[in-house]
């Protein structure tokens, strides 16, 4: 058992299924009281009863009060996990675009609107970011998402630096693939980079846990992770080039 979670009041989005689903689960066998909150309701009162949860569907963006309320007053740990894996190009529609920054991003903003007074006034607080290995990197095929993926890393990050002398600890979660319906629809791209090394949502949220036990930020459920980074901020062209090549090995395959 993981103390830290121990009878926490924790609040998992998206969380009906795949990673979201894992990560309740995993709360749940740690000890924690879990809100399980998706937009597909019966989705959500499925993994709560399955859990002994609390199924607090709608959209994440607006979920934090209500969650509150239903652990007692008490949100201990935020898992901004609900996301939007939009493909597409420069030319994706606006629409496209725009539910992409508002889910991948601002959902994260408005859940830290709502909880960091409250954590600050008693100096503690935990946020969970689930990112993907696309806010570090990118993603060939994916825009919308690689972009706004960047931007909820970067959001993250800056939590973590500006709150964390105040007791808030932040965790970014940047799996590449995960065996998730969202794997699913990410097609041609997703079957050259992310379903050879793909991992299944348990894997992430054992990652988690011991980011939690070692209270660090940046989790990698794929280790080779660190090293592709690394080297996209040592070499940029380098990396660039390579990532150039994958995309016309997409094309060609197309």
């Amino acid at each position: 058992m993981v103390e830290a979670v121990q009878g926490a009041g924790v609040v998992v989005t998206g969380a009906g299924g795949g990673i979201g689903a894992a990560l309740a689960r995993r709360f749940a066998a740690e000890g924690a009281r879990v809100v399980v909150n998706d937009l597909d309701a019966e989705r959500a009162k499925a993994v709560a009863a399955e859990i002994g949860g609390i199924p607090v569907p709608g959209d994440a963006s607006a979920v934090v009060e209500e969650a509150r309320a239903a652990l007692g007053g008490t949100v201990d740990v935020y898992c901004a996990n609900a996301g939007v894996g939009s493909g597409g190009s420069e030319t994706a529609g606006e629409e496209v675009w725009a539910q992409a920054w508002d889910v991948n991003v601002m959902a994260h903003v408005r859940a830290a609107q709502a909880l960091l007074p409250a954590w600050l006034e008693r100096g503690a607080g935990r946020f969970v970011s689930t990112v993907s290995a696309a806010g570090l990197l990118t993603m060939i095929g994916a825009a919308p998402y690689s972009v706004t993926k960047h931007g909820a890393y970067a959001f993250a990050e800056w939590l973590s630096l500006t709150y964390r002398h105040r007791g808030l600890k932040v965790h970014a979660i940047c799996p590449q693939g995960v065996r998730t319906d969202m794997l699913a629809a990410t097609g041609s791209a997703g079957d050259i980079v992310l379903r050879p090394t793909a991992i299944e949502p348990e894997d992430v949220a054992d990652a988690l846990f011991r980011g939690i036990e070692e209270e660090r930020f940046l989790i990698l459920p794929h280790p080779e992770v660190a090293g592709y980074y690394k080297a996209r901020a040592a070499e940029p062209d380098r990396w660039l080039a390579g990532m150039n090549h994958i995309q016309r090995t997409w094309e060609d395959a197309r």
